[in-house]
Parts: C-alpha cells; sequence; structure tokens
C-alpha cells in the first residue's frame, strides 16, 4: 500500500504553493530558453513571478485585467516565435477568455502555454464567480489543446519543461497554494503516462489534481475493511491514458472517478467515455461538484459538502461493492 509521506497529524507529507513553485521553474526556463515570455493579467504577485520580471524584465508583459486581451497577445507572440507562458485565475481562463482561447489559440495550434490557478474550489472562500469549476471540461474540448492537472506541486518544475517543449497548446490547472506533497522527489512523471499509486483488484479510484490524497486516504479506509482499491493519478486529462483505464474496467470492473471540478465533461465524463467505447462491463461512479453553484467556504468543508472527500470517496467505492 503507498501512504504519503507521514510528518504531520493528517498523515500528510507537509505541502508546498505550487504557485511558487511554478514561478521558480518559469524563471529556470528562460534562463535557458530565450523564447521563453511570462504573460499575466494584474497577477504578478499572486503567481509568484515577481522574480521572472526581476530576471527578465524584457519577457515580461502584463496586461492588466484583461484576460482576453492576455490570450490574443500570448497568440501574437507565438506568431513571432516566442513560446509565451499566459497565467491567470482558471475561471477567467476558461471562460471569460474561452473565444480567445479556442479562436487565436487552440484553432491555428500555437504554442502557448496557458496556466490556471485556483483550480476548482480551492479558492472557495473567493465565491462562484472566482472558481475554476468548468476549465477541464472547456479545455479538453479543444482540438489540440494539452490538459494537465498536476496532483503533487512539485511536479510543476517537470510538467513546465515539458509544456515548454511540447507543440501546441498547453493548459495547466493549479490549485491556490499549499497543495499536500504526495510523491518522492524523484518521482518522474509524463505527459499522458497515468501512474498507478496503490495497486488493487476489487475497485478502482482515478483521481486527477489535488484530489489525490484525498483519493488515497479512503484507499487505506478501505483496505483496513479488506477492500482493495486500486489508485490511479490521471495527471493528464488530455491525452487520456486509455490503456490505463481500460485495464482498471477489465481487471477491477468498478470505477469511481474524483475531481476538484464539476461532475459534467471533467475527468469522469472523460474516464466514462473512455470504458464505454471499451466494450468492458463496469460500473462507474463520478465524484466533483454536482449540478450546482457551490456554497462559499473553506476549500476543505467544500470537498466534504458535495461529497468528494475521503469519506465521500470511501462510501462511494463501498456502495457500489455493495459492501
Amino acid at each position: 500500500m503507498f501512504r504519503t509521506r507521514s510528518t504531520s497529524s493528517d498523515g500528510s507529507a507537509g505541502a508546498a504553493n505550487a504557485r511558487e513553485v511554478y514561478g521558480a521553474a518559469l524563471v529556470e526556463l528562460a534562463r535557458r530558453h530565450p523564447e521563453v515570455v511570462a504573460l499575466t493579467a494584474d497577477l504578478m504577485l499572486s503567481h509568484q513571478l515577481k522574480g521572472f520580471k526581476e530576471m527578465h524584465p524584457e519577457r515580461f508583459i502584463n496586461v492588466g485585467i484583461a484576460e482576453a486581451n492576455l490570450m490574443g497577445v500570448a497568440a501574437g507572440l507565438a506568431l513571432d516565435g516566442k513560446i509565451p507562458f499566459a497565467t491567470t485565475f482558471a475561471a477567467f481562463a476558461s471562460m471569460r477568455a474561452h473565444e480567445q482561447v479556442r479562436s487565436d489559440i487552440a484553432y491555428p495550434g500555437l504554442s502557448v502555454k496557458i496556466v490556471g490557478t485556483m483550480g476548482g474550489l480551492s479558492g472557495g472562500v473567493a465565491g462562484p464567480t472566482h472558481a475554476g469549476m468548468e476549465d477541464l471540461g472547456t479545455m479538453r474540448m479543444m482540438p489540440g489543446m494539452t490538459v494537465i492537472a498536476p496532483s503533487d506541486p512539485l511536479h510543476l518544475a517537470q510538467f513546465v519543461e515539458q509544456a515548454h517543449a511540447r507543440r501546441g497548446p498547453v493548459y495547466i490547472r493549479l490549485g491556490r497554494g499549499n497543495d499536500p506533497i504526495i510523491y518522492p522527489k524523484d518521482q518522474a512523471v509524463e505527459i499522458g503516462k497515468a501512474i498507478t499509486v496503490v495497486d488493487g483488484s476489487d475497485a478502482t479510484i482515478i483521481s486527477t489534481g489535488v484530489m489525490l490524497r484525498e483519493a488515497l486516504i479512503a484507499a487505506s479506509r478501505l483496505a483496513d475493511g479488506g477492500v482493495s482499491a486500486r489508485v490511479i493519478d490521471m495527471h493528464t486529462v488530455r491525452p487520456l491514458d486509455a490503456e490505463v483505464i481500460e485495464r482498471a474496467a477489465f481487471e477491477t470492473g468498478a470505477i469511481v472517478t474524483v475531481e476538484d471540478h464539476m461532475v459534467t465533461n471533467g475527468l469522469g465524463s472523460a474516464v466514462a467515455e473512455c470504458v464505454a467505447e471499451s466494450g468492458a462491463t463496469c460500473r462507474i461512479k463520478r465524484l466533483g461538484i454536482p449540478d450546482v453553484f457551490s456554497i462559499i467556504g473553506p476549500p476543505a468543508d467544500l470537498y466534504k459538502h458535495h461529497g468528494y472527500d475521503a469519506t465521500g470517496i470511501e462510501q462511494a467505492v463501498s456502495a457500489l461493492l455493495g459492501v
């Protein structure tokens, strides 16, 4: 059984600010690659880009509170041979600037890297207007778009490097910060290759983003009750690792997906589509934000309220198995 490295009372291995990791990774990337440009929509401090501005002032652009313009400027820079990293809140990148992402970036297949922070309900106290509840869905619908939701903040440096090297548009979804560290520092990740964190034979839990820790806690509790639950870290929502999903469907016959996102059109929908096309006989339960605009509150309370914290996952698996 894989367990998070325990250094605190809740069993986590501590936490790290994904935005700080992102800012530092971008500075290092730009040091080696002069074509890298950073753009923000008046969120330099929030997104830890001050260091980039200080190190590479000629390659830092703040467009102000104008997210549609952020994407348009990034597209223009990409046409000029630059590789822009455009950063704003997930809700604004995926909704307010949806048309610009679609028509200016995805349609011509430009190598713009979009980083959306405060994904899901991680910024719960900011309310529904700032909650990135639909971003995985809107982004995965874009032809040619790569969609990543890292489960461990320390993986961001690797994903930033891989996004830079990948042709075409990439969307990376982050939380608000202080995300749980799950893996050892030397854990390698690869876009499009899911990680089977825990093996199991009775059911499978597939999570994306910061929900991996809740999935691992649920799997540990289930194991204590005699249920063997496989846990898969689907950090890349597109391209989806269909082989891992199909194997889980055929081998365990029961899948619970969990995501900090609307239950519609996100990870759960992608997994259900994959299983349906595989021909496997498999029961599926999708956990996430239901068909509502969420209430306001701390993220952990909201996960519990909507039933996709560790307890909700454990109950969903038990219900699927009838135990």
